[in-house]
């Protein structure tokens, strides 16, 4: 049985289509470790009483965290990273992340899911629009991606 992947066609598309969903827990650890990655050491990221502090309602997730979870979901559709050609987002709520220090839970959890909003034949890509929820929020608006096809 073979494993190998064969990444979309533009032709084989539709608007509408579907591409998938995931679900991303995310824990303090995960912001820790993205800070450390990013430079951003933001205490908002880590320190509760910072965060409380300045009106927040907690830690909150990097924005970028955020982001780069969400198209994630595509550059795995894909099948390449590289196809991506173009992310644009609007950031509308921040995604609280509770302690869970000493458990298994996450401290949030991102909700993610696509569908093909357009398709350029010419250009060889495809518009996927990308709705990305947490708690019951959508924590980012206008979320598409474009990405080259065969």
């Amino acid at each position: 049985m073979s494993t190998e992947y064969f990444a979309p066609k533009v032709a084989e598309l539709t608007v509408g289509q579907d591409i998938g969903s995931r679900s991303i827990d995310v824990t303090r650890t995960d912001l820790v470790k993205y800070a450390g990655a990013s430079g951003d050491f933001n205490p908002i990221h880590w320190n509760e009483a910072f965060a409380t502090g300045v009106g927040l309602p907690g830690v909150i997730a990097h924005g970028m965290f955020t982001m780069g979870s969400a198209v994630q979901l595509v550059s795995d559709w894909a099948g390449d990273p590289a196809a991506v050609v173009d992310f644009q987002t609007r950031f509308t709520k921040p995604v609280p992340v509770a302690d869970t220090t000493g458990t298994a839970d996450a401290g949030a959890v991102i909700e993610v899911s696509g569908a093909i909003g357009a398709l350029d034949a010419d250009a060889g890509t495809a518009r996927v629009d990308l709705t990305v929820v947490s708690a019951g929020q959508k924590v980012l608006m206008k979320a598409q991606a474009v990405v080259r096809l065969a």
